[in-house]
């Protein structure tokens, strides 16, 4: 079986080209992945694609090693090898150690554990959240969902 179609660099067209450029000097690298080469067979998907990765990956609040770390955690739990593979290598090359990406795959594993087992059981929310502080518990009220804040408010008209 034939593997999919890939756009080569030198073959692009200029549209493509130019996102394939893009791609190379942001990520300050030689050569293109092959994912972008497979999604340039339409060039909208890929200039939409590497627009959207290219502001969401940037700098901000969160540095760039743990958005790749996010990313690959993501990617582990949907079972993209690939993505594993390539936003593990970043995350490596903005300095995350081994040891890092090990323990986040262990805390990816037992998240989605725990998460199955949240679901499975229907465990309901906690009311305030377990984890919130006693001094935060004023603060927590406020953040209850919208039909908890009128039940108590109904409960306090009615102790008057």
């Amino acid at each position: 079986m034939a593997g999919p179609e890939m756009v080569e660099y030198e073959d692009a067209s200029p549209e493509v080209r130019a996102v394939f450029d893009d791609i190379m000097q942001t990520r300050r690298v030689d050569r293109l992945n092959n994912f972008w080469k497979v999604i340039a067979v339409h060039p909208p998907t890929l200039k939409r694609t590497w627009e959207s990765l290219r502001e969401v990956m940037a700098p901000g609040a969160l540095d760039p090693m743990v958005k790749e770390l996010i990313f690959t955690a993501v990617s582990a739990t949907n079972g993209c090898a690939y993505c594993v593979t390539s936003h593990g290598g970043a995350a490596a090359k903005a300095g995350a150690s081994p040891e890092m990406i090990r323990e986040m795959l262990a805390v990816v594993g037992m998240a989605n554990e725990t998460n199955r087992l949240v679901f499975g059981y229907q465990v309901p929310m906690d009311e305030p959240p377990a984890a919130v502080a006693e001094t935060d518990a004023a603060d927590a009220s406020k953040r209850r969902p919208r039909s908890a804040q009128v039940r108590a408010r109904r409960a306090g008209r009615d102790q008057r």
